[in-house]
């Protein structure tokens, strides 16, 4: 069976599952690039493929949207199943509009997605092409509603559990406290309770609210914010609430970026917009509880209040204390190991198991 897939960047996670799912179809994967223009370097996977990859020498829209028009070429040949990730770049309208204009039968694959108040004239241009498709692949209720919203058949969506992690990738259980204090120690990390964060220094991620709850939080309670370099205005922050026990630590490799996972108590991700939101996943499967927003998927998806942490409205960041000092004084390795244990069905593996259901 030849399977085609189109997608933006052969970003880490979807390099692995293309491998996946190379094993079981003759799989071709065009991407619109080779790589964003806002990510560091090492973030690339290094692995061989174990698909075909075609990269096309499109005009870059946005860092990581390209307009290619050699994508009509690749469509004119014969495939068994094609599948378009996402629908918004200049290269997926065209392949959607070509597609429909042929009367080929096609999937559309989100990985996530939130209902906005679109104007009329936005709404009809998602509903005309997230429409337009065959079939869908979701990456869970949240998204199939925000598919449904856009005029996707709710009978004809299938949803995965979408991940970065492979199996051994999980936890088979929780870092003892003195796995911990020895990590803690080896990361020279010295307050008593660690909360650490991933991501970039931008106004979506929130770290700027996430900093103003800070000054109702214990000074033993340590924020470690890792992946980037801070902009002034972080740092103006920082010392405006002489804030000893924040720290920002530059970009860490996968294995170093694991370290700092399990020697921490809590993970905090206050973003105001992620369509999905892969660190969510990646600190589950370390054993954390976690706080995040309304506006983040994985955590609609992935997080149950009381349970193995908190969903908090975006831009309060008195109500993200609040829930920062609750956990800390509730069993939160217990909540940790809830994450773990839910986690455990997210893997790369079982996306491949879900797609498997529908090509075979």
């Amino acid at each position: 069976m030849k399977i085609l897939f189109l997608t933006n960047i052969p970003s880490p996670y979807r390099v692995d599952f293309f491998n996946e799912l190379g094993k079981h179809f003759d799989l071709t994967v065009a991407f619109e690039g080779k790589t964003a223009t806002d990510r560091n370097e090492n973030w690339k996977n290094k692995d061989n493929f174990n698909f075909n990859p075609i990269f096309f020498n499109g005009v870059r829209i946005k860092s990581d949207q390209f307009f290619c028009l050699n994508i009509i070429k690749i469509l004119k040949q014969k495939w068994d199943k094609i599948v378009v990730c996402g629908y918004s770049s200049p290269t997926t309208m065209l392949a959607i509009q070509y597609l429909k204009l042929k009367k080929i039968p096609f999937y559309i694959e989100v990985d996530g997605g939130l209902i906005k108040q679109d104007s009329w004239f936005k709404y009809k241009i998602k509903q005309y092409f997230l429409s337009s498709a065959t079939g869908w692949f979701s990456s869970g209720r949240e998204t199939s509603k925000y598919l449904v919203h856009y005029g996707a058949d709710k009978n004809k969506i299938v949803e995965y559990p979408f991940s970065s992690l492979k199996e051994q990738n999980i936890l088979k259980q929780i870092p003892t406290e003195q796995e911990k204090l020895k990590l803690k120690k080896e990361l020279n990390l010295k307050e008593d309770k660690i909360i650490i964060s991933v991501g970039q220094f931008i106004y979506r991620k929130g770290y700027d609210v996430l900093i103003k709850s800070m000054q109702n939080i214990d000074r033993n309670v340590g924020v470690y914010i890792i992946g980037d370099n801070p902009t002034q205005e972080y740092l103006n922050l920082q010392k405006q609430f002489n804030l000893t026990n924040l720290h920002f630590v530059g970009f860490k490799t996968k294995e170093e970026l694991k370290k700092y996972y399990m020697s921490a108590d809590l993970f905090v991700l206050p973003t105001r917009e992620d369509i999905w939101g892969l660190v969510i996943n990646e600190a589950m499967a370390t054993g954390l509880p976690i706080i995040t927003t309304e506006k983040c998927v994985a955590g609609l998806e992935l997080v149950e209040n009381s349970v193995n942490g908190y969903i908090v409205p975006i831009e309060d960041s008195k109500i993200l204390a609040e829930k920062i000092n609750k956990i800390f004084n509730e069993d939160y390795r217990q909540m940790g190991q809830n994450s773990l244990n839910k986690i455990k069905f997210y893997t790369i593996e079982s996306m491949v198991k879900n797609h498997l259901g529908i090509f075979i």
